[in-house]
């Protein structure tokens, strides 16, 4: 089975992932404008309407739930997530459509849904939002892992991640950019905090420490537009990784997402 992933948009601006087969998909998040979601995919030969069959959202933050009202109203996508983020959702300021009752999906932390060929295990993540999780999605014996706002990697991350054959995990700043520049102290301290965001150091170190050989390749995503470069993550994780005896390139895959416009389309 051909499995497909594009990163839509990855940043404070908004983030949208598709994850999907041949026949059906799945977005993760559509904190873009539903017209981006549609061009991006159309351009690589995906159809909006046709393929994605519904919304995974990690938490309600602007920049991850922008066009749910207008997926869920328009095209009747379901939107699946916890509860309390489902509450959060519908009190946002951001979303001029609210997502009707009818639309609007349940999951359960840890507890694996059967949709079509994938199965989907929501797991928690700390983050400042009302709720906030990262999905585990399993496609024909591999696993992709998605962690894009993560104050810091819990035990409970750390499984999903060794799991994970593929992964998408956050690498938000570099710390030294992040102490020198302009944001005021007490948004410096909320970001690098335990429900904040994941530094390239942090994730460079984990990753170094605890990956396995079926790992293929790790996308960095979510990177600050003040505070780091994709460069700049990307040569983080790598040193890191070669210290610990890791070859990027011939061990494991790595690419820093863009933060405003589409990846490539990869093809498993």
């Amino acid at each position: 089975m051909k499995i497909q992933f594009i990163s839509l948009g990855s940043g404070s601006s908004g983030n949208s992932y598709y994850l999907g087969t041949d026949s059906h998909g799945i977005l993760i998040d559509a904190g873009v404008p539903a017209r981006t979601i549609r061009k991006s995919l159309k351009d690589v030969g995906i159809t909006l309407e046709e393929k994605v069959r519904a919304v995974f959202v990690t938490h309600d933050h602007a920049d991850h739930i922008k066009a749910l009202g207008t997926l869920a109203n328009r095209l009747h996508l379901p939107v699946y997530t916890t509860a309390p983020i489902h509450r959060g959702i519908n009190q946002s300021y951001c979303i001029g459509e609210k997502v009707p009752p009818a639309m609007q999906c349940v999951v359960e932390k840890e507890k694996p849904l059967r949709f079509r060929d994938l199965t989907i295990t929501p797991f928690p993540v700390p983050h400042d939002a009302i709720d906030s999780v990262g999905y585990c999605v399993e496609i024909d014996g591999r696993t992709f892992s998605f962690l894009t706002d993560v104050g810091e990697i819990t035990p409970t991350a750390a499984r999903y991640i060794r799991k994970a054959n593929y992964l998408v995990i956050e690498a938000n700043y570099d710390e030294e950019m992040l102490a020198m520049g302009v944001y005021p102290q007490h948004l410096k301290e909320r970001i690098k905090g335990p429900t904040g965001h994941l530094g390239n150091h942090d994730t460079a170190r984990f990753l170094a420490e605890n990956i396995g050989g079926h790992l293929r390749h790790i996308w960095l995503c979510h990177l600050s537009k003040e505070n780091n470069h994709p460069e700049l993550a990307y040569k983080t994780v790598e040193l890191e990784l070669r210290s610990h005896g890791v070859c990027v390139g011939k061990d494991v895959e790595l690419t820093a997402l863009r933060r405003t416009t589409p990846s490539e389309l990869y093809e498993f």
